[in-house]
């Protein structure tokens, strides 16, 4: 069925995506849902692997970072591993360790900022909130997803009649002026102390849509997040306009491509997608980009592949694999505004339905080089995929994501690219709809050629 999907179909597919991925735990777990029907085998890092070739596998760290690999059924130790990275999270705010605020007569929720986020876009929206509760009972302790289906928060502007001059430029204190409005006091049905350490109504209604008791509830991670669902947009239907675009389209383009690329009978390499958290605060984590993550991986592959498995693993196989290996980076990058165009370098102007954006900066902010700029344009052109170069203006600061972290870590030579999008960082981005299929046809493609193409590529 997937090999006539439609560029809009796929695009409406990941609207299915997005909208049940309102935080990173639940982008990974809706990610989990491909993998399974893929039938992708669930491992997890606690035990010992008994991998096959040709097995397909999956784990996750923290509920909130995931690892999907498919091992290439003529994979031998030493043999690369061919990877797409993309991150879960998004800028947002997240509620505080203490969040039970109260004021004039409402009663509030304490947030923190999550990111660098576009603040001012977050005024008068309907927001919920999803996230993380460990739950406690008779039984044990767990981590589980909680999503509020309904609008429950809202961060008000304050009306042009008291503030006559916010039209000349909008200005905001993030501590005092972004307490999402939960309830008004006169109408609470839950008594809240001052010295509780969060809202009763809250509390409550987690508990209730948990189906467990308040006194269950240990603590929690919750992102706050837009209540309306993403839309196609624009007269031509040509446009996604959707929370967390950046970067959960690259999540969604990764695990299509790795679900859907061909068969593993030829497959030398290992078929691999990593899922990280934590990027838009610097991927300094156990599962962000600066993690262990990809190195463990691909050692513990190595040695269960080992024709002494369970000795030591000698250090040049997965020194040897690593160099044979190929990152490629997805994270969103930035289309031509038209209201702003003159903040894009003449030449590099990345525009909506012309493909994924190969991401270069000569001070390493992105890791491209020209030889990963070969491979990836090398099998772009193979395959009739249209792709962009972007590079940032010299009086401007370039951005960054998870490809430099990594090939640091690593030393896998990486290729940094991403889809164009407007509104980066805003609490509703917008995209091309073509551009989906785009990328994932390009990841699906470098997926299944690297192996073969590595091996006529002389470096060093």
């Amino acid at each position: 069925i997937h090999l006539t999907m439609t560029a809009l179909q796929r695009a409406e597919d990941f609207l299915n995506y997005v909208n049940n991925s309102r935080s990173p735990f639940h982008a990974v777990a809706t990610t989990k849902g491909y993998l399974n029907k893929a039938g992708f085998k669930e491992i997890h890092e606690k035990e010992r692997w008994n991998l096959s070739v040709g097995g397909r596998y999956y784990y996750t760290r923290n509920q909130s970072s995931l690892v999907a690999f498919a091992v290439g059924a003529k994979f031998t130790p030493g043999n690369g591993f061919n990877v797409l990275g993309s991150h879960t999270d998004s800028p947002c705010f997240k509620v505080k360790p203490v969040s039970n605020q109260s004021g004039s007569g409402y009663l509030q929720v304490g947030v923190s900022k999550y990111g660098g986020g576009l603040w001012h876009t977050w005024f008068d929206r309907d927001l919920t909130l999803a996230g993380r509760v460990v739950v406690s009972n008779s039984s044990g302790s767990k981590g589980v997803l909680v999503s509020i289906d309904r609008p429950i928060l809202r961060i008000p502007n304050l009306a042009i009649h008291l503030d006559r001059t916010v039209n000349d430029g909008f200005k905001f204190n993030a501590e005092s002026h972004l307490k999402p409005i939960l309830e008004t006091a006169i109408k609470a049905q839950f008594e809240t102390k001052p010295d509780c350490t969060h809202n009763s109504s809250l509390l409550n209604l987690l508990a209730t849509t948990l189906g467990v008791k308040v006194d269950e509830i240990n603590t929690f991670e919750l992102s706050v997040c837009d209540h309306q669902p993403a839309a196609i947009g624009g007269i031509n239907n040509e446009f996604i306009f959707s929370a967390r675009l950046d970067n959960l389209l690259h999540a969604y383009t990764g695990v299509i491509a790795l679900t859907e690329s061909s068969s593993l009978d030829n497959e030398e390499n290992v078929r691999t997608l990593v899922l990280y958290d934590h990027e838009e605060v610097g991927s300094c984590s156990g599962y962000g980009a600066m993690s262990p993550m990809l190195n463990e991986l691909i050692e513990r592959v190595n040695a269960a592949f080992s024709p002494q498995a369970g000795a030591n693993l000698s250090p040049d196989v997965v020194l040897i694999s690593k160099r044979k290996s190929f990152l490629i980076s997805a994270d969103m990058a930035h289309a031509i505004h038209p209201n702003y165009p003159e903040k894009h370098e003449s030449n590099h102007k990345p525009m909506m339905h012309r493909g994924p954006v190969v991401k270069i900066n000569l001070e390493t902010r992105y890791a491209t080089n020209s030889e990963t700029q070969f491979v990836i344009e090398h099998i772009a052109k193979k395959h009739n995929i249209p792709i962009q170069k972007f590079s940032v203006r010299n009086d401007m600061a370039c951005g960054s994501t998870i490809g430099p972290l990594i090939s640091c870590n690593t030393g896998i030579r990486t290729v940094d690219i991403g889809n164009p999008q407007l509104s980066m960082h805003s609490i509703r981005e917008m995209c091309g709809v073509d551009d989906v299929a785009h990328c994932i046809n390009l990841c699906k493609a470098f997926l299944e050629d690297f192996a073969q193409l590595d091996k006529t590529l002389q470096i060093d």
